[in-house]
């Protein structure tokens, strides 16, 4: 596997592939490496010639009130799993790379970027969007693989991908979850061993409110709130959850058949979020 620590270092390594018209597919993480980044990593390969994984810590998508600093980073572990996966180029930059002094330029999906999580976490999806399209640019990937746990990000840059015609097609990845449903994420590192328990409480609502929605109860409001109400009894701190449809996030109407339920929710110190998607039956 070749490690690129720098731009110049990782066009160096991509000129042969390149050269030789070579497809790569790209996984964007930011380290500390689980079984849903493998799963994307193990699809990715099936899906070009080489396989490019960035691992970049990007402050711009951190808030004042985030976890910058208390994000794992576990890059010696991360690079022996990437190793054992076989992957092709391991893209490691520093801040100082990819944010050059006086740099002006910000990527902003509008509307979206100011919905969900982004009205908890202002300025957000700009750092997501932003840091996205320099690792595009950077790499000119044939195919970049996302999961789907993220979702409202993935369909951003979906969105970004559209407007800006970038080539480059977008493939999203089923949620990997534990045996008791909990969607695996780095930041579940933060959970103690009882609030971990609680956490697959969210999902079960997710299922609940899905199977509403599928055995036709059609007032979308009541089991939002419905859904609001038993995480906050379970002592979450919800922000949202919402049903919307698939394609672009607006509100579901009784018309829309394919739908994504999105949710995000305190527990303890760790931000948890989940979704599911379906398509109601007509």
């Amino acid at each position: 596997m070749i490690y690129s620590t720098s731009i110049q270092n990782l066009h160096d390594s991509l000129h042969e592939w390149r050269k030789h018209q070579e497809s790569i597919a790209f996984v964007p993480t930011m380290g500390n490496l689980h079984a849903g980044h493998i799963e994307l990593i193990k699809i990715a390969k099936t899906k070009a010639k080489r396989v490019v994984v960035s691992i970049f810590v990007n402050p711009l998508q951190f808030g004042e009130h985030d976890d910058f600093t208390r994000y794992p980073r576990t890059l010696e572990e991360d690079s022996r799993i990437l190793e054992a996966l076989d992957a092709d180029l391991l893209f490691h930059p520093t801040a100082q790379d990819i944010y050059p002094e006086k740099a002006q330029t910000i990527v902003s999906v509008h509307n979206l970027a100011n919905q969900y999580c982004g009205v908890a976490r202002p300025g957000h999806f700009d750092g997501v969007a932003t840091i996205v399209c320099k690792l595009f640019n950077l790499i000119t990937p044939t195919i970049a693989v996302f999961g789907c746990k993220d979702f409202q990000q993935l369909t951003l840059i979906k969105i970004m991908v559209r407007d800006l015609h970038l080539p480059i097609e977008i493939l999203g990845v089923k949620t990997i979850r534990d045996t008791h449903g909990l969607a695996l994420s780095s930041r579940n590192s933060y959970l103690t061993e009882d609030e971990t328990k609680q956490a697959r409480l969210l999902y079960q609502t997710l299922t609940h409110a899905k199977e509403k929605i599928i055995t036709h109860h059609t007032d979308f409001t009541k089991i939002e709130q419905t859904a609001i109400d038993n995480l906050k009894a379970a002592g979450f701190t919800p922000e949202y959850f919402k049903i919307c449809r698939s394609n672009d996030l607006e509100p579901a109407q009784l018309i829309d058949n394919e739908i994504v339920i999105l949710t995000a929710a305190r527990l303890g110190k760790t931000r948890l979020i989940d979704n599911i998607a379906f398509s109601k039956p007509v």
